[in-house]
């Protein structure tokens, strides 16, 4: 049976059942940065032509300098880390993969749907590591990888130095990369695996040509090659979530500078005081006390310190 695939978003449900507009609502349901890198103008080629080699090639390049990449491992670009999530069971023969619980729902589900069966420990084909994993901010060591594995670094890129990055050099070893949650751009729909020659074309072959789209392959790039926006970014995101932390109050159960975890009397009920005011936040099937919050953009910190102040 698969797993209910469980995600913040949702904004649409959530202003049906509240009311107010899109434009009212503080959506801080996701870990997604609210401060977005700037986009600028788009080629006219990338709307038009099929993605080229050129174009990837930069992206790659791109990619390969930005994460550190070491030499003999390979990189794969495609339309989202979860495009490569559910890609993973048909890259890795065997029918038992490890995912230790609680963690993002999407790995299960992806194993699940082509036959395998989930566990939580003991003795696998591959294991999955979401480092720092979703959503109570573990973080998982070198150590802790042996034999084939899966790292989800979806939200590492707050803190590129406890990235397991160098462990992509194993012939055994996937290391996912989000483009959208760091970035603020969900909506490119762009993700990595960085791993051996041997697995990603077993990926190439599974995703097929053009698996990056032609607008995504020039504003990946563009980003990755912005380092100092990154530098910025990672300083700012820092600041808010301290900040974040203050102005709740609640207590810390976790989580990274792209979003954080509480433990509270009452997750639901505290879910839907933050909704009558117009504020999105995300809970969890398997926690009845765990409420998460994304940050919100520099604009709309008002609007949350007078939704919260109700809690207190």
């Amino acid at each position: 049976m698969i797993e209910k695939r469980d995600h913040g978003g949702g904004l649409d449900a959530a202003v049906a059942k509240y009311g107010g507009t899109r434009a009212d609502w503080l959506d801080l349901s996701t870990g997604i940065n609210p401060v977005p890198y700037p986009v600028g103008e788009i080629g006219a080629d990338a709307w038009t032509a099929l993605p080229d080699s050129a174009a990837m090639d930069r992206l790659l390049t791109a990619a390969r300098a930005f994460w550190n990449v070491p030499d003999g491992a390979e990189i794969v670009a495609a339309g989202g880390a979860s495009a490569l999530i559910a890609a993973m069971p048909h890259v890795f023969a065997g029918t038992r993969v490890t995912i230790q619980k609680p963690t993002y729902n999407e790995h299960a589900a992806a194993f699940v749907a082509q036959g395998w069966t989930v566990q939580k420990d003991g003795p696998s084909d591959v294991r999955v590591l979401v480092h720092p994993n979703n959503p109570d901010g573990k973080i998982w060591q070198a150590e802790h990888v042996g034999g084939p594995s899966v790292i989800d670094e979806s939200f590492c890129d707050v803190m590129p130095a406890a990235s397991l990055i160098s462990e992509a050099h194993r012939p055994d070893s996937i290391v996912l990369k989000s483009f959208g949650k760091f970035w603020g751009l969900a909506g490119a729909r762009l993700g990595f695996a960085i791993c051996s020659p041997v697995l990603a074309q077993r990926l190439r072959d599974h995703l097929g040509p053009w698996a990056v789209s032609g607008p995504a392959l020039e504003i990946g790039a563009r980003a990755l090659e912005d380092l100092a926006w990154a530098d910025a970014a990672r300083e700012r995101l820092a600041t808010d979530a301290a900040r974040l932390d203050c102005l709740v109050g609640w207590k810390l159960a976790g989580g990274t500078d792209l979003f954080r975890t509480y433990a509270v009397e009452d997750a639901s009920a505290a879910q839907d005081h933050l909704a009558r005011h117009h504020v999105w936040s995300r809970i969890f099937p398997y926690s009845k006390t765990w409420l998460r919050l994304g940050l919100p953009h520099p604009d709309r910190w008002d609007q949350l310190d007078a939704t919260v102040a109700g809690l207190r």
